[in-house]
Order: C-alpha cells, then sequence, then structure tokens
C-alpha cells in the first residue's frame, strides 16, 4: 500500500486531483476565488499557465507511480480514473471530505464496499452519475415536486465536437459489458447499445441507446424509483449508427484488452474546438405525473461536468446553503434541499428546461434560465 497521506486542515487549500485536465481546468476556473487550491497531476509544469490564471498551487502525485503524496488540505475533488483508489483511501485515512467524478459503476459499488469498511470520519459523496452528477441532481430536483420518482428516463445528447478528455470516454470500455439495473422493480440484465428509441433532445432529434451509468445503481436506492434507464446518442447520425452496428456485431465484446484500447477510444475522443451538452431527464411520479427537464450547456460537456463537480465540492464543504452533511457516503441525489439544484446549476450558466407533458404548461414557463452569460 502507498504511504500517500491526506491530513485535514479547514484553512488548507481544496486538493484537486487531475486539476489541470479537461475538465480539472474547468473546476479550477470555477473554484478559484472561493477557496485556495492545490491542483495534483503527474506533470505539474503543465499546469504552470492555470496557476497563473487561478492563484493555484501545483504539486506532483501520479497514482500509477510509487511515490507517495503529502498534503494537508481542506478537501479533496479527484477528476481522474484512480483504478487502486489511492485518492479515496487517503481521503479517508486523512479524514478529508472527498469527492469524485470519475467512476463506472462497478467502481463505485467498490467505492462503496470501502468507504462503508472504513466507517468515514468526513464526507464522502461519490459523484460519478453522468456529468459529475448533474443527472441524479436532476432527477431528485423534478422527484421532490413529483412527491417520489417511479422511473427515471435519461438521454443524452454527445457533441463529437465537443471537447473532451482521455478520461471521459473510459466508458467506452464498458460497451462490451452486459449490465444489471432495475426494470419495474425487478433485476434485469441489459446489453449495452440495444433499446434503441429517437427522442427530441434540445432542438435535435437524437437516436438513443442504452448505456451503462452509476445513477442506474444509486437512484433506486435513494429515491426508490423502480425503473432507471439511461440511453445515449451522438450528434452525428452516422456516427450513431456506426456505433450500434459495431455493437450488435460483437465487436465491443471481443475487441477488449490493452491491444485494442487505442482503436476503441479513437471511436470517440477525437475532441474538437467545443461544442453544446444536452441531455434529457424524465421523471414520472407516484401516480400519472412526470416531469421532463432538458438540461444544455453552452460550454459543452467538461464545463456541465465541472459544473457537478462544484456543486459536489460545496455540498461536501457545507457551503451550498444546505446544513453542512455528516460523516458517512453520501449521493448527489441525496441533497438536502433538491428544490434548490435548478437554481444552482442556472447560477454557473446551465440552462435547465421543465415541462409537464400532461399540463398545458409550455416548457418556457417552466424554465429556469442562466444567470449569468455562460
Amino acid at each position: 500500500m502507498n504511504d500517500d497521506r491526506l491530513v485535514h486542515d479547514p484553512h488548507a487549500p481544496v486538493l484537486l486531483v487531475g486539476g489541470y485536465g479537461t475538465v480539472g481546468a474547468e473546476l479550477a476556473r470555477s473554484a478559484a476565488g472561493r477557496w485556495p487550491l492545490l491542483l495534483a497531476g503527474r506533470t505539474p509544469a503543465r499546469a504552470a499557465a492555470l496557476c497563473e490564471e487561478t492563484g493555484a498551487e501545483a504539486l506532483r502525485w501520479d497514482l500509477s507511480g510509487p511515490e507517495p503524496f503529502h498534503a494537508s488540505v481542506r478537501a479533496v475533488v479527484s477528476l481522474v480514473n484512480d483504478p487502486g483508489d489511492r485518492v479515496l483511501r487517503a481521503a479517508l485515512r486523512g479524514g478529508v471530505p472527498y469527492t469524485d467524478v470519475t467512476r463506472w459503476t462497478a467502481r463505485m459499488q467498490r467505492a462503496v464496499a470501502l468507504a462503508s469498511l472504513e466507517r468515514p470520519a468526513a464526507p464522502v459523496l461519490l459523484s460519478s452519475g453522468w456529468m459529475g452528477g448533474v443527472v441524479p441532481l436532476v432527477a431528485a430536483a423534478l422527484a421532490d415536486r413529483l412527491g417520489g420518482a417511479d422511473s427515471v428516463d435519461t438521454a443524452i445528447r454527445y457533441d463529437l465536437a465537443d471537447r473532451s478528455g482521455a478520461d471521459s470516454v473510459e466508458f467506452m470500455d464498458r460497451l462490451g459489458v452486459d449490465f444489471e439495473v432495475l426494470e419495474d422493480g425487478r433485476d434485469t440484465v441489459v446489453s449495452p447499445l440495444t433499446a434503441t428509441r429517437t427522442l427530441t433532445i434540445g432542438t435535435d432529434r437524437t437516436k438513443v441507446a442504452r448505456i451503462d451509468t452509476p445513477e442506474q445503481f444509486t437512484l433506486p436506492l435513494t429515491l426508490g424509483a423502480r425503473t432507471v434507464t439511461t440511453r445515449i446518442g451522438f450528434s452525428s447520425t452516422s456516427s450513431t449508427a456506426a456505433l450500434i452496428a459495431l455493437g450488435r456485431a460483437g465487436f465491443f465484446r471481443h475487441a477488449r484488452g490493452e491491444r485494442w484500447r487505442p482503436l476503441r477510444h479513437r471511436l470517440l475522443h477525437s475532441p474538437g474546438e467545443g461544442g453544446t451538452a444536452a441531455l434529457r431527464i424524465e421523471v414520472r411520479g407516484p401516480g400519472d405525473d412526470s416531469l421532463t427537464a432538458t438540461i444544455t450547456d453552452p460550454r459543452g460537456q467538461a464545463h456541465l461536468t465541472a459544473v457537478g463537480a462544484l456543486l459536489g465540492l460545496r455540498r461536501i464543504l457545507g457551503d451550498d446553503g444546505a446544513p453542512a452533511p455528516r460523516p458517512g457516503l453520501l449521493f448527489p441525489e441525496s441533497h438536502p434541499l433538491p428544490e434548490t439544484v435548478l437554481a444552482a446549476l442556472s447560477a454557473e450558466g446551465v440552462r435547465t428546461d421543465v415541462s409537464r407533458p400532461s399540463s398545458r404548461l409550455s416548457p418556457s414557463s417552466l424554465s429556469v434560465r442562466p444567470e449569468r452569460a455562460a
């Protein structure tokens, strides 16, 4: 075991592990001025310009290397894949408030087990639901209006022109693995890229197919939802069709392992100059009533994920107007004031349009628009 040591100090900087990556840099800019920042990663020299911009300090922490990392921090946000749970373990040992945004479902389940065994002395927020926990947060906000959630159905439009970091397409490695979800209260095994639908997400019709995401594991536990589904599609219709065809042909089942990893990631990781992040979340309440929220961020998926991480950081620090959390395991949708979520997103430049299909209200009449220019 690595001798990593994080010591909790409420006056010390907030540690962003991976704080100068694509998402980390967005979070650093949003968090600058609120708290002093410490950015950690394998190559601190790459953070020089960002440190000058934000007033942060950068230190080396190579999660794949043997060198231990020591620091006094007020909280830690993990923004990189951490296969050995080094960051989480160090935070647990030091009683440091912790959140992360990079786990797929199996790794979140492992983190749940680890955190439960360690009996945390500080809040541990596992916020790896889609876009840094934005999906489960919004689901909780809609469920609060409806008096509960019987089902949650999410559809994601992935803009291939958007900026993305290498870690953001790690879910490609899960496209060859069946996963378990709850449907109508029963455990069901689902194959990725199946059960396609075509939906309007924002202003675009998008073909979407099933994908494994952590909120399909957590929302039945936290909101009591009997059915939770997440689907994804791409801004390019031909790319969506090609991906689904590859899935049906068994490509992702057979092209596993490190040998095929570069090819798998090239299918999606071709980051452009920027795009719009868009997703649609429909929550059906205990009766026949339902609400649908369309979330759009013109600054793209990296910014939207960073917003989710920022809200998670504010939650573990008790800096969001809600009661400070007690030590222990948390999920984004466990927020004590879900009615504040849409306004919090708006304050960070994210637009939410909420509609009730069974009523006469138009989407714009329930919109929460950004309070400042995005």
